[in-house]
């Protein structure tokens, strides 16, 4: 087992920026100081000029397996992952066959321990028919991240709309509770009144159909149940104004039974970027207007929103309506293969790869002054570790697992097809108006 010596290294943790060695052994932050001189046989890393940040938590991204792999893999994206600085993750039950029963759960447990390169946690599926299954769950409560409520049918089977089921669930489980909040009847009726205008759909529509009000009032009702029987709740990428005054700030973290999460996607694009990126940046919620995105930094910044996260989820370019053209570009399909296919706004699958690039994203608002460095590290590594009380991890602290990522933020990375590690093999960040480099 190798042992290493981060040396002369800035240490971004809890706050603080120092200067400082690290001597790592057998995997874990063995002493922080300076001039550490080690006993054993190191691997030393010259740290000067460089940031040392604990590794990054995301507690929301979808790895497709099993069932969905040609889409990706747990390895192919847990690889890209840590590739991109993050070193633990938490899993979607939205695979096929869903995660709704504990043998299923158990399942792909069992595939991460044999191809995950990142640390993993699974979350157990919801329907509106399984809540005994569901509530088998609580004895793993050491185990299993959470339950995952889709109270919006994002997809497949997974939404709960059966307010007796919501009951029960908020009332019995005893881990924590994590929601996709969207309001079916709402989408439907928007959906019903734009098609009334008898013309053809796109991407920008998105928004409108899938718009605030739609995750207000779903947020609202998960909040209520919550608050009914002091349920732990985590709501998952808001994405509208609207809804930032269903949160406070008032209590710290530990202390909230209430808690929410923004992707790094609606921080970084708005409505203005589909007329560039179309279908690529489709998803669940949408991505909706910059003075939503402007609300959601401030919240963010004032710590009504908790985490962030990056609801990673990988679709081939033909699920999206895109292929790529004999010079590596990503083009709309020609119009002949988009009815076979998924070319148009209302077939085109909802949502978009992000893991590799999250922390280099972030680390671009960072360099353009929109978040400190120091916040940063809260909200994807501190903030998610006391959100999920993981232990060990999250910081840079001694004991604890050596969880880490060294940047230069001095230098640039550009988003260039040869170097993705997604299975699916595009990213919404080459190109267009919004990429650039990070």
């Amino acid at each position: 087992m190798q042992n290493y010596l981060i040396k002369n290294i800035s240490i971004v943790n809890e706050g603080r920026i120092i200067s400082a060695d690290v001597f790592i052994k057998n995997k874990r932050i063995e002493q922080v100081g300076s001039q550490i001189q080690p006993r054993v046989r190191v691997i030393e890393i010259d740290g000067q000029g460089k940031h040392l940040l604990p590794g990054l938590i995301d507690d929301q991204v979808h790895f497709r397996e099993p069932g969905l792999t040609h889409k990706a893999t747990i390895y192919t994206e847990s690889r890209a992952a840590v590739s991109g600085g993050t070193t633990s993750f938490m899993e979607m039950p939205n695979t096929r066959p869903p995660a709704f029963t504990q043998s299923l759960l158990e399942e792909k447990y069992q595939i991460a321990s044999n191809s995950s390169l990142a640390n993993y946690s699974f979350y157990m599926g919801t329907s509106n028919d399984n809540t005994e299954e569901v509530l088998l769950t609580n004895a793993k409560k050491k185990d299993v991240c959470g339950v995952k409520i889709f109270m919006g049918s994002s997809t497949g089977n997974l939404l709960v709309d059966n307010h007796l089921t919501l009951d029960r669930l908020f009332s019995e489980c005893e881990l924590l509770i994590a929601t996709h909040c969207e309001d079916e009847r709402i989408i439907a009726r928007n959906l019903a009144r734009i098609k009334s205008e008898h013309r053809t759909l796109s991407v920008a529509d998105h928004p409108l159909i899938r718009d605030a009000q739609a995750c207000f009032e779903s947020s609202l009702t998960a909040i209520q149940f919550a608050k009914k029987y002091g349920s732990r709740l985590h709501i998952l990428h808001l994405s509208s104004q609207r809804e930032l005054q269903l949160f406070s700030n008032l209590l710290p973290i530990e202390e909230k039974r209430i808690t929410s999460e923004v992707c790094v996607h609606h921080l970084h694009f708005s409505s203005e970027d589909y007329s560039a990126l179309g279908n690529r940046i489709k998803c669940n919620p949408a991505i909706k207007s910059a003075g939503d995105r402007d609300s959601l930094w401030k919240a963010l910044l004032d710590d009504r929103l908790d985490v962030i996260a990056t609801d990673h989820a990988p679709h081939t370019l033909e699920e999206k309506g895109f292929e790529r053209n004999e010079q590596g570009a990503i083009v709309p399909l020609p119009v002949s293969r988009q009815a076979e296919s998924n070319g148009s706004y209302e077939s085109a699958h909802a949502g978009l790869p992000l893991v590799q690039h999250s922390l280099l994203l972030m680390l671009r608002h960072v360099k353009e002054g929109r978040i400190s460095l120091e916040k940063l590290v809260e909200k994807t590594s501190h903030a998610v570790a006391r959100c999920f009380q993981i232990a060990d991890r999250g910081f840079v602290r001694e004991g604890y697992y050596a969880d880490l990522v060294i940047v230069d933020l001095s230098g640039q990375t550009g988003v260039s097809r040869d170097q993705l590690l997604y299975k699916c093999g595009w990213s919404p960040l080459e190109g267009g108006p919004n990429a650039g480099t990070h």
